[in-house]
């Protein structure tokens, strides 16, 4: 064999042995680090910057400045006539199977060559936008369509309430309830049972944010009416609430993020509508539904009607008509609405009732505890460009929904770990500071997502120590591409351990959102997915729930 090819093969073989011998040692590293945390910290590089003050934003900017483009959440369905009407719906009626019944009346209406008295056709789009998001764009005249139709009445008041301009123009486009899901075991059958015994933390349940959600809104109102119905933010009725908020181990940030808990059967019981419930056997197999609150008939409202044509009315008319016609209806029943209809209540709230209660929730959810969070940013190469900018635009824009009473630490990460800014009361001095380590995260190097995490539950246990009774949690902004340090199997049994939430949101259309969704679900959190679109506002959202 000529000297060349022996060291061809040598060198080979050499890499060969290199590649195994890094792979054992990761395989051992992950494998001796997994017990604890502080063992997985002594495998750890862990850096600390410096903090740098810089400049804060004290305008008063809303939710409303951060609405992404509607194009966002395009048309389901597309009307081609002479009079085209937007209704904004919200998913569960405009999805996908037992989801689509609005999408198919739209379909079959846009089919049958409807016009109006003078001849001109008539078509009808669909977009599904949840709720609260839609009460956003008309409140904000961002966006208008013709008609809205949410899940329940609360978000017509809300709208009125806050400058938008909607009327109802028919208050049950379809049937449904709100429901609170309780184990089939259980001994507790009405809502007034379950929610009492949640006070006396007899069970745990989970619920959606009520600052996104209809089924969220509905039973917050509900327990402080229950609280006390002639006044329900007086001292009682505000106790009751946080009796209540005391003994939750979990709020969703969507109704999504609750189906997929439910499905799981981790929970005593959580709240969910009827149409969904009815039409996922893993859960109905495993919970009672029991109805609460005002119900959800999805009222349809016309939007700034005094600007609308007479031909346009006309057109609403005889969508509503087709809406409401016994073969519509029949498809909607098929798909899990108008059932429940002996379900009855004298509850009613005013949008000053519903304005009045979110700003109650924001104030009491954690009824004077402590909150400690630490932001993980990942700055490895693959969140180069637009992926580290809009990380550092959400960390910056969302900063104004942190309260002041919070203690707030950043991290950033790459190939190792950066203690950008220590954990420290969130006041003036400490956003100064914040806003410095952000404005220095630049992107480059390896992802060691994981690592990041494990440093960021040493850093809340060490604050923790003077603040014993604080709840905890960690918001990871990455694309979600771990690559080096240790595995989500490794970290997982410390972080279980540790009953620290991880919040995830990931940056780019293409991020490893099933890593993302496996580290948020240890502990109960939500995540995120979303694009240089529409981050900003939903990271505003979460804060704005969260902390």
């Amino acid at each position: 064999m000529k000297k060349s090819n022996v060291a061809i093969v040598i060198g080979i073989v050499f890499a060969v042995v290199i590649v195994f011998l890094l792979g054992i040692i990761a395989i051992f590293r992950n494998f001796k680090g997994g017990k604890t945390k502080d063992s997985m910290l002594k495998h750890i590089k862990v850096y600390e910057s410096d903090p740098v003050k810089a400049s804060i934003s004290l305008d008063d900017n809303t939710l409303y400045d951060e609405l992404p483009e509607i194009s966002k959440y395009p048309l389901a369905v597309t009307g081609n006539a002479d009079i085209n009407i937007e209704i904004m719906t919200s998913p569960e009626k405009a999805g996908e199977n037992y989801e689509s019944w609005l999408i198919d009346v739209a379909r079959d209406f846009n089919a049958s060559g409807a016009t109006t008295e003078n001849g001109k056709t008539i078509g009808l789009s669909v977009r599904s936008v949840s709720s609260g998001l839609a009460a956003d764009y008309i409140i904000s005249n961002k966006h208008t369509p013709q008609l809205f139709t949410p899940s329940n009445a609360l978000w017509g008041e809300y709208i009125n309430a806050n400058g938008g301009n909607v009327t109802v123009y028919n208050e049950r486009l379809v049937g449904n309830t709100a429901g609170l899901l309780i184990d089939k075991n259980s001994e507790y059958k009405t809502a007034e049972e379950i929610i009492a015994a949640v006070q006396e933390g007899k069970i745990n349940i989970g619920y959606t944010n009520p600052q996104t959600s209809s089924s969220g809104m509905n039973l917050l109102l509900t327990i402080l009416h229950n609280g006390d119905a002639e006044n329900m933010f007086s001292d009682q009725a505000i106790e009751s609430f946080t009796k209540f908020q005391n003994n939750i181990p979990f709020v969703a940030y969507n109704t999504m993020q609750m189906r997929d808990s439910a499905q799981k059967g981790t929970l005593d019981g959580m709240i969910l509508e009827y149409q969904t419930y009815i039409n996922e056997p893993n859960i109905n197999k495993m919970y009672n539904f029991v109805p609460f609150g005002i119900r959800h008939d999805n009222p349809l409202y016309v939007v700034n009607e005094d600007y609308l044509s007479d031909d346009e009315m006309e057109a609403i008319k005889q969508i509503n008509d087709y809406c409401m016609s016994s073969s519509s209806q029949s498809v909607a029943t098929k798909y899990g609405f108008n059932a429940n209809d002996d379900y009855k209540t004298d509850m009613q709230f005013t949008g000053a009732e519903v304005n009045k209660a979110l700003e109650m929730y924001k104030a009491n959810k954690d009824n004077g505890q402590d909150i400690i969070a630490v932001f993980v940013a990942d700055c490895s190469g693959s969140m180069y460009g637009d992926p580290i900018i809009q990380l550092k635009e959400s960390l910056s824009n969302g900063m104004q929904y942190i309260n002041e009473n919070n203690y707030v630490g950043l991290v950033s990460y790459s190939d190792d770990v950066t203690i950008e800014v220590p954990i420290a009361k969130f006041d003036m001095n400490q956003k100064a500071y914040f806003q410095g380590g952000i404005n220095g995260l630049t992107a480059n190097g390896s992802t060691a997502s994981y690592d990041a995490v494990v440093v960021a539950m040493d850093m809340i246990e060490k604050a923790k120590k003077d603040h014993p009774d604080a709840k905890a949690m960690i918001f990871l902004l990455s694309d979600g591409y771990q690559n080096v340090g240790y595995s989500l199997s490794t970290v997982e049994p410390a972080l279980k351990e540790s009953q620290i939430p991880v919040y995830t949101i990931s940056y780019t259309a293409d991020a490893d959102t099933d890593a993302m969704r496996k580290l948020s679900e240890v502990n109960e959190a939500a995540t995120i997915n979303a694009d240089s679109e529409d981050i900003v506002y939903k990271i505003k959202s979460l804060f704005n729930s969260q902390m």
